[in-house]
């Protein structure tokens, strides 16, 4: 077996023991409210559209949840320190995009001194707005939208594929 790391684990894209290992992209967002229940959403450089705070997971062993938290630091300079797993997605792959799975964090709500003292990162973030759910709906982009959606619903925990429900996820036996 070729491009075994350190920790004895197989490299990203390699095999193990015959099998391929799977080299599907990973990233974290985060729901931040203010306590008028304002939705943060943030404007990237680099793409069109509004997003949520969040990025793509290390490949050095980072969690979910530190990615989720480094990255709302990086983006914003909000230091978070609590948050529940509201919804994963599963994002299949298509040529010229790789996929990924999707964690969203609800971080709940942030006291306004925090929310003033925002200080996005530049080369990332042109803008920051804290809009009501509705509105956010209208500006996010469509993937993030979905998810958004799903975890704002009022439900616990939810499982998408593809921004979708998946109908035989999420049921508990006898129902």
């Amino acid at each position: 077996m070729a491009g075994v790391l350190s920790d004895g684990n197989p490299a990203a894209g390699d095999t193990f023991e015959g099998l391929a290992v799977p080299t599907i992209p990973v990233s974290a967002g985060a729901l931040i409210f203010d306590r008028s229940g304002r939705l943060l959403i943030l404007k990237p450089t680099y793409k069109s559209g509004w997003t949520i705070p969040g990025g793509v997971m290390e490949a050095d062993g980072e969690t979910p949840w530190q990615a989720c938290r480094r990255e709302v630091s990086e983006e914003c300079g909000i230091e978070l320190r609590r948050g529940r797993l509201a919804c994963v997605d599963f994002r299949r792959p298509r040529p010229g995009r790789p996929g990924g799975i999707r964690f969203l964090f609800d971080c709940g709500s942030v006291d306004d001194g925090c929310l003033a003292a925002i200080v996005v990162q530049a080369e990332e973030i042109c803008e920051h707005r804290l809009v009501a759910l509705p509105e956010a709906q209208r500006l996010l982009r469509r993937p993030i939208r979905r998810r958004v959606r799903a975890a704002t619903s009022g439900r616990a925990f939810v499982y998408l594929e593809q921004g979708r429900r998946v109908p035989s996820v999420g049921k508990s036996r006898g129902k």
